[in-house]
């Protein structure tokens, strides 16, 4: 689909890069000709993931919890260290739970927004400050999610999330004098390893939506990396500020209590 060398001598970082679609990403970058730096909170995983991805090209590991901003500013280092440079940021660590908005804990509201929100702009921000702005050139992808109508039943995840988008706007006008590109890329459903973690009964309800998609199928990670390579690329040269919706159609389409509805089946 991408020329071979479309990303040669570009230096990339995508978080959360051991599995599912951040790992899909990184190798399919690192296949279009970058070296590419993966991070997550989990070294043993981590690094086998890295030694899996070096199959593909030169990918390095660093262990980072992207709500510390400490520790991302230590990969930071670990990056100008190795390259002296950073072209791409794929903003793609997160996570979340199934939960009816009454029942969601303090505790889990602040995890949520915390990994998903402010993560996202603390490593935004000190990659900026440590190589986009000195660069004068830079391309941020940020990882979402199909909030389009809201999302019952992770309302936690559909505020981050909405926020993130909101942040993309933002940062793209402000650092647009910097030449930088700030997108989104949202997916829908995707078969992934992601999918492994929710419960059964959630998992069901994924087999229904399946069927009802209107291609009668959910996305693979090659759907979304694909999306974040244009974007991250020189062919989205004068694309700054939107998102990319990866998702058949589902946010029109799909019935959005499915996760709500099935949460309060089994209650």
């Amino acid at each position: 689909m991408f020329s071979k060398e479309l990303l040669k001598g570009k230096v990339a970082l995508v978080t959360g890069g051991r599995s599912g679609i951040g790992y899909g990403i990184a190798q399919q970058f690192l296949e279009l000709g970058a070296k590419v730096f993966i991070c997550s909170r989990k070294e043993k995983q981590l690094k086998i993931a890295a030694e899996a991805l070096s199959e593909f090209g030169e990918c390095h590991y660093h262990t980072c919890d992207i709500r510390k901003i400490e520790e991302v500013q230590v990969i930071a280092e670990k990056i100008k260290a190795v390259y002296g440079r950073l072209d791409i940021l794929v903003n793609n660590a997160g996570g979340q739970f199934p939960a009816l908005a009454e029942y969601i804990s303090s505790n889990g509201w602040a995890a949520v927004i915390n990994n998903n929100l402010n993560g996202t702009f603390y490593v935004s921000q000190t990659m900026y400050n440590a190589f986009f702005a000195p660069q004068k050139a830079g391309v941020v992808v940020n990882i979402t999610a199909n909030v389009f109508r809201g999302f019952p039943g992770m309302a936690h995840t559909g505020a981050a999330r909405a926020g993130v988008e909101n942040l993309t706007k933002t940062l793209a006008q402000e650092w647009a004098h910097s030449n930088l590109r700030m997108n989104c890329v949202a997916p829908g459903t995707i078969e992934s390893s992601g999918l492994d973690k929710y419960p059964d009964f959630i998992k069901e309800q994924f087999e229904i939506g399946r069927k009802e998609n209107l291609f009668g199928r959910y996305g693979t990670v090659e759907d979304v990396a694909n999306a974040v390579t244009f974007l991250a690329s020189d062919l989205a040269a004068y694309i700054s500020g939107t998102t990319l919706y990866v998702d058949g159609c589902e946010r029109l389409s799909t019935n959005r209590m499915d996760i709500v509805n099935s949460i309060k089946a089994i209650m």
